[in-house]
């Protein structure tokens, strides 16, 4: 039995894998859960499922013959009407390197191969979860819920003792820039952006980069 998903955090899930014993398990379990479930088997099939039907997330397998999971999520950001839609890779890759280039290439988080289906379901929940959350924000933003305010910035350095260049990241981060977008509009090498990234998580107390946007957007709309 799947996961129960209460109705408002229900939404479509597109599963890209070029494994059909992969695409069954998980559309299996996210239909049990309430979910309507959209599947492809390469990136080129992915991109066109998604001009037809955006989906409200993406579980991706990064290892995939022609366009890689990689490459495909690369286009998907490049692309207005789907930038902001969250990516979770699926992954036997698990150096840090490779983890490294799913999040520079967008994703907001990845789940390792074997597929443990509960675990692939509390993330999807949790990610649909924050991704509401954001789009109310920007459906509702003001002003006052920039980080170009001042106010805000000097309350987040004082608050989770970030640096002013952390600041800076961080502020392209939750406007959903990646990691190259932002070593460019700053000057700086995408590993430089990883590692600042990686001390933001820490501080935040989070561990993505949605995670960390909510955070943000929480605190900032007190201001």
């Amino acid at each position: 039995m799947g996961l129960p998903v209460p109705d408002h955090h229900r939404g479509v899930i597109l599963i890209v894998d070029d494994t059909p014993d992969n695409l069954a398990l998980l559309a299996d379990a996210l239909d049990d859960a309430g979910y309507r479930v959209l599947v492809a088997m390469d990136g080129h099939s992915a991109l066109a499922r998604i001009a037809r039907r955006r989906p409200d997330l993406i579980l991706l397998d990064a290892m995939m013959p022609g366009l890689d999971g990689f490459q495909t999520c690369r286009q998907i950001k490049a692309q207005p009407d789907s930038a902001d839609i969250p990516v979770l890779f699926m992954t036997a890759l698990t150096d840090p390197e490779h983890v490294v280039q799913g999040f520079e290439a967008g994703a907001i988080d990845y789940v390792t191969k074997p597929i443990e289906c509960r675990e692939v379901l509390a993330r999807v929940a949790s990610h649909l979860r924050t991704a509401q959350i954001l789009q109310a924000a920007r459906e509702r933003r003001t002003s006052s819920l920039s980080l170009d305010d001042p106010v805000a910035q000097e309350r987040l350095c004082a608050h989770f003792r970030l640096t002013s260049r952390e600041v800076e990241v961080l502020r392209w981060v939750t406007c959903g820039k990646t990691n190259k977008d932002v070593s460019d509009i700053l000057g700086l090498s995408p590993r430089t952006v990883n590692k600042h990234l990686e001390h933001i998580f820490v501080k935040l107390g989070v561990e993505t980069r949605a995670a960390a946007t909510s955070v943000v957007i929480s605190m900032v709309a007190r201001v």
